[in-house]
């Protein structure tokens, strides 16, 4: 999917602010988050799609005369989903002394990252990633919104074996991420007694999938769990389908599940992918009608999809937060803030911080995307 005008803006102002020596972030009337995060390259609608529904969370709480007088602003700085970029982008944002990062993209980003914010003691809230490898051990700067790799391969795997289909094949991301959705599906497999049967990879931002094509069609799987980025994962459904293979796909939410629809068209009907975040779609839960509402009312760039939503919640979950951290507003009052949260419904979601866990949620469940482009649930 090609990044229109609009979108254009947010990467334009992403990539200026990276060449400056910016102001310090911390002031009296301003809450500033810093984002490292792809908003060029073949993983950006990631980027661009959470962000936009992190802003229009933050824009109406902002337009509402922000927490305690102070307006919530996101520095955006590019990465291109790249970690030696991701970690250089952090350095800059914490010397500026931003409040807290927030809404990290990826694995391989946010693996490099948390140390930095750790040995800063600054809050580091909402990557969108399920790593395991972000959550243990248990680090109290660290608060995950969704829940993990594992839970979601697990469903995967029950799916796939409540079906009789067995023989599954992994095709994953040679990174961090690429390892940690691996990793899950292996140990989902491994408790009912069963192996893969193919494993292959591609690299990080590459859409050569050739060599992962040939291994894992020659081994004649019932599916395939994915575990890449949109492009490279639309990329390998078109050529495995073109070499003949005619069993199922299954993505973990990370892959972008409105981009991977955008990038696969007709060809994209009955690919399953995991979601983390409760359906944008369905008008069942007062979350979806709000964030749809806000999305309308906004008027702007963002869309409605999963990608945004997430972004939307982790805005939503950070000013629930803040509010509580009282008037006198440090990270360490943000945390206890955090950790005060207990357990609660949002709007219709289950989610719970404490003193002892950091991951809001454990909320999988199975989408379908359809011939015309969009996602069922």
């Amino acid at each position: 999917m090609h990044i229109n005008r609009r979108q254009f803006s947010i990467v334009a102002g992403a990539t200026t602010l990276a060449g400056f020596n910016l102001a310090r972030a911390q002031s009296d009337n301003k809450i500033i988050l810093g984002q490292s995060a792809a908003f060029t390259g073949p993983a950006a609608q990631l980027g661009i799609q959470f962000y936009q529904g992190a802003k229009v969370y933050f824009d109406q709480v902002n337009a509402q005369g922000g927490i305690g007088k102070r307006q919530i602003e996101i520095r955006q700085l590019d990465d291109g989903y790249e970690p030696d970029r991701c970690a250089e982008n952090t350095r800059k944002l914490l010397a500026d002394d931003v409040f807290a990062l927030f809404g990290y993209i990826g694995t391989p980003t946010s693996v490099v990252a948390l140390p930095q914010a750790t040995k800063e003691k600054v809050p580091f809230f909402g990557p969108f990633t399920g790593a395991m490898a972000l959550r243990e051990p248990f680090n109290r700067y660290a608060f995950h919104v969704r829940a993990s790799y594992n839970d979601e391969t697990a469903l995967i795997v029950k799916q796939l074996t409540s079906l009789g289909l067995k023989k599954i094949a992994v095709f994953y991301q040679n990174d961090a991420y690429g390892k940690a959705g691996l990793s899950g599906v292996t140990l989902a497999l491994g408790a009912l007694g069963l192996k893969t049967v193919a494993e292959a990879t591609v690299e990080r931002n590459s859409v050569d999938v050739a060599g992962a094509v040939k291994t894992l069609t020659a081994a004649g799987p019932d599916a395939v769990v994915q575990i890449g980025a949109y492009k490279a994962c639309a990329a390998f459904i078109r050529e495995a389908r073109k070499a003949g293979y005619g069993g199922t796909y299954y993505n973990v939410s990370f892959v972008g599940t409105q981009a991977l629809a955008d990038e696969l068209g007709k060809e994209g009907a009955g690919v399953v992918v995991s979601q983390v975040m409760p359906s944008p779609y369905s008008a069942a839960r007062p979350i979806t009608r709000e964030f749809v509402d806000a999305v309308k009312a906004a008027g702007k760039d963002a869309q409605v999809n999963f990608s945004s939503m997430e972004g939307y919640m982790a805005a939503k979950l950070f000013t629930d937060g803040v509010r509580r951290a009282g008037a006198k507003l440090t990270r360490e009052s943000l945390i206890a803030g955090l950790e005060g949260m207990g357990s609660q419904q949002v709007r219709g979601f289950p989610v719970s911080f404490s003193p002892t866990d950091h991951v809001a949620s454990s909320f999988v469940e199975l989408s379908m995307l359809t011939g015309d482009g969009r996602v069922r649930t």
